[in-house]
């Protein structure tokens, strides 16, 4: 073969692989739009007939309010992931009666990206249907959260359960906004748990890089669902909202995401909240969607003063609060055992803090 002819074969499998790499990608792209467009019945939108039971929660200036125009202050529990759940057999309507029983008006439902992933969609989604129905006939609103931690920016994470894409993030942001659209006990979609660098060890990502995510998933949620409200975290594990002074998201009807871990700041408290996310909340709704902490660990004193100074600071402030975990593996745990829900001291603190008492010491 001379040089020529090399020349002109090298070219043309050149030019086959191009095509032959584009029909591959192409082939792959349309059976992502086939997926999410062609959606058997379980994946359309749930005709619900108690989907408006409840009344749509709306954002007005800097407070979450109902149709009625009252302003709403939540107090929440988080329980686990539903996939977690259901293979230990406590995916069951008692869980969400307990919460209910102890004053929950929200429950936060975290969504890991490898159950999502491993169960598919198709088998995921009936565990959320069932919460959300559980939720309505009790009278609680949901948080779906799409329970990450790290750099989606760079697609870094911090352990290997929260590892996903910015592709699969958007598409289960799509599936869950066709899904639950129309339904008003489904109020807020948290659409990313705790965005973080770790010190550097996850790379980097700008306040204005990690808007502009953000930016595109309000808008792509609301091309489905225009009535949901989503929840955008802060950075340095969702705690710090203070960019929001410079650039805050460009999208009405949303709120902010605090998560005000004792360890985030040492004594005293006040000033130190104030300047990190607390002044964000004279101009936006903001909610701390987790949070907790072990009694008399992480320095704390055993009489719960960090808790009561927090749940004391968050709602004079009108912050609505979720507290994190009610669960007896995942820490900071609420829950000692399942038997008879036997909780831990925390989770003592917390049943009282659900229902508007301050801790004493028992």
């Amino acid at each position: 073969m001379n040089k020529k002819t090399m020349i002109i074969s090298l070219a043309a499998a050149l030019v086959c692989a191009f095509y032959l790499g584009d029909a591959q990608q192409t082939k792959k792209q349309k059976n992502l739009f086939d997926w999410n467009n062609n959606f058997d019945p379980e994946h359309q939108p749930v005709n619900n007939p108690n989907a408006k039971k409840l009344p749509l929660i709306m954002v007005k200036g800097n407070k979450f309010v109902n149709v009625l125009g009252d302003t709403i202050l939540f107090r929440g529990v988080a329980v686990a992931d539903p996939d977690k759940l259901e293979q230990e057999g406590k995916w069951n309507r008692n869980l969400f009666v307990k919460l209910k029983e102890y004053g929950a008006t929200l429950v936060r439902i975290p969504v890991h990206p490898v159950p999502w992933r491993m169960r598919t969609p198709l088998k995921y989604l009936p565990l959320l249907d069932q919460a959300v129905d559980w939720s309505t006939e009790l009278g609680m609103y949901v948080i779906i959260d799409w329970h990450c931690i790290g750099n989606l920016g760079m697609e870094l994470f911090q352990n290997p359960e929260y590892v996903t894409t910015k592709q699969e993030t958007y598409e289960f942001w799509r599936t869950i906004a066709l899904h639950f659209r129309g339904n008003n006990t489904v109020a807020f979609y948290e659409l990313f748990n705790e965005p973080t660098l770790f010190n550097g060890q996850l790379g980097s990502m700008s306040w204005s890089e990690w808007k502009k995510i953000n930016e595109k998933m309000i808008r792509l949620v609301r091309s489905y669902d225009r009535e949901r409200i989503p929840l955008v975290a802060g950075l340095d594990w969702a705690y710090d909202l203070t960019p929001l002074h410079i650039e805050p998201i460009e999208a009405e009807g949303i709120g902010y995401v605090t998560h005000p871990y004792p360890y985030k700041r040492s004594k005293p408290y006040v000033p130190k909240w104030d300047e990190d996310f607390g002044f964000a909340a004279g101009q936006y709704p903001v909610m701390a969607t987790e949070f907790s902490f072990g009694l008399g660990s992480m320095g704390l004193a055993d009489n719960g003063e960090y808790g009561n100074e927090i749940i004391s600071y968050l709602e004079s402030k009108g912050i609505s609060w979720v507290c994190w975990i009610f669960d007896p593996l995942w820490k900071p745990n609420l829950l000692q055992s399942w038997e008879n829900f036997t909780l831990t001291e925390s989770g003592e603190f917390f049943k009282q803090a659900l229902a508007g008492k301050s801790w004493e010491k028992k």
